[in-house]
């Protein structure tokens, strides 16, 4: 499960067809490592099926085995966690390393918060670099104590509130990680942990508490939302069926757009209204994406995706919609490169803190393969080619795996190949994505380098 220290380098063509048939992506990452954490404090066997196995759910897996509850892998994304109940988690023996993976480390920093115990946390390179202290400000409030590098960087230290106190928390920035922490916080607290978020961000975590016999309640204010969990419940073990991530979906569906001749379907994609931010951006551009076999499962919306190639246009993506696409900005960028005008993407000051900083990752990305990109305050400006971009970068991909797809997918629709620096880390969010890209072109679009080739 640990990282591969070799760099892979990868390199894009341009296919000789167009990208087409049916596939499934892997299971949605954030519902993943909720459903393993939640698993871990309800009482009984949840079943899982449609898992997430990239690293960063492993991590996940590993740190609630650790913590006391029962983990066992029965199949292909099929899993079974036999919970301790809300507080019963136990200390670990050992340092918690969490990989790459920002989602897990700050939704551990309030599972932890709540419960008497001693841990320590630690991650890769790129996590370390990562800020924890907008996690650790809140989850102090409870009573839990932190110790940390400067910066609020890991490793952290956490000793978790013998008695925690319900948090009453105003957001500054919208974050459903932060948000996710506080309400994992007040599961173990006595009272009404209340959380106000100035924009609606993705609520996976209401939906799954709410699965597992929560009482969540939610109230619009202004933009965000008010949002109030009844501390102390009993958390009943349920099944989970993870939808397909429409953050991985992102990616075959962009290139889709971009590559002539293509038709796609990706399955049973989650449709959550709170994560669909890049296909609305998309439609905007006048992309044809069609959605069919509309359904709910486990409380989840989804639904099947269509994309096919077409010519796109500039589009001017409101500050607003950054929650609803946080991770999208990169692929997004890409479409906008092969679009025609200039796309302006509004208050990016949330990408800035990510696995890299992705607005000036993104903006490396495309000028390094001729694209005219600016970055004004927290705005980027992509000025299309409405045409093939030029291609023929090597692109430095900072262990960010949306960076180094993002790159990638662009390398499908440019004049002269794309390269990226590393792609040994990919798989870490999105198993198998070389294969899946090679498959749905009918060649060898992205081909393996040997290491250090240019």
């Amino acid at each position: 499960m640990g990282h591969d220290t070799k760099a892979r380098p990868l390199r894009a063509t341009r296919p000789l067809q167009g990208l087409a048939g049916r596939l499934t992506v892997a299971g949605d990452k954030s519902i993943s490592h909720r459903a393993l954490m939640f698993g871990a404090l309800a009482v009984g066997r949840t079943e899982i099926t449609g898992l997430l196995e990239g690293e960063d759910v492993l991590r996940t897996a590993a740190a609630m085995r650790a913590l006391g509850a029962t983990v066992d892998r029965l199949g292909e994304g099929h899993w079974q966690v036999s919970g301790r109940g809300v507080g019963g988690l136990v200390e670990p023996e050992d340092v918690l390393d969490m990989g790459n993976s920002g989602t897990a480390a700050r939704l551990i920093c309030g599972l932890l918060a709540g419960h008497p115990l001693y841990a320590v946390l630690t991650g890769d390179g790129s996590l370390r670099k990562r800020p924890m202290k907008r996690v650790m400000d809140p989850l102090s409030a409870s009573g839990a104590r932190f110790s940390s590098r400067a910066g609020g960087r890991l490793p952290l230290t956490i000793e978790g509130a013998t008695d925690p106190l319900p948090l009453d928390y105003r957001l500054p920035m919208a974050s459903a990680q932060v948000k996710s922490a506080v309400m994992l916080a007040g599961l173990c607290a006595r009272g009404v942990t209340r959380v106000i978020e100035p924009e609606a961000t993705r609520d996976h975590t209401e939906n799954m508490l709410r699965h597992f016999g929560a009482t969540v309640r939610v109230a619009a204010e202004g933009h965000g939302r008010v949002i109030e969990l009844d501390g102390q419940p009993e958390l009943i073990a349920a099944p989970v069926a993870v939808p397909g991530d429409p953050s991985s979906a992102a990616f075959p569906l962009v290139a889709a757009l971009l590559v002539p001749g293509s038709e796609l379907t990706v399955e049973g994609v989650g449709l959550n209204p709170l994560r669909t931010g890049l296909f609305t951006s998309l439609q905007e551009m006048g992309a044809d994406l069609t959605i069919s076999n509309a359904r709910t499962e486990g409380g989840e919306p989804v639904g099947d995706i269509t994309a096919r190639f077409g010519t796109l246009k500039a589009v001017d993506v409101p500050p607003e919609r950054v929650p609803s696409m946080v991770d999208e900005y990169p692929i997004l960028a890409v479409a906008a490169a092969c679009a025609t005008g200039v796309s302006r993407f509004r208050g990016l000051a949330e990408l800035r803190v990510k696995e890299s900083d992705r607005v000036a990752a993104t903006a490396a990305l495309l000028a390094a393969n001729g694209i005219k990109v600016e970055i004004e305050g927290d705005d980027m400006l992509v000025h299309g080619t409405g045409a093939r971009p030029p291609g023929g970068g090597q692109v430095v991909t900072h262990m960010d795996h949306r960076i180094a797809m993002s790159a990638l997918v662009l390398g499908l629709a440019t004049e002269n190949p794309v390269t990226v620096d590393d792609s040994s880390f990919i798989d870490t969010s999105f198993p198998g994505f070389a294969e899946l890209i090679n498959r749905a072109s009918g060649g060898d679009a992205l081909r393996r380098l040997n290491s250090g080739a240019a």
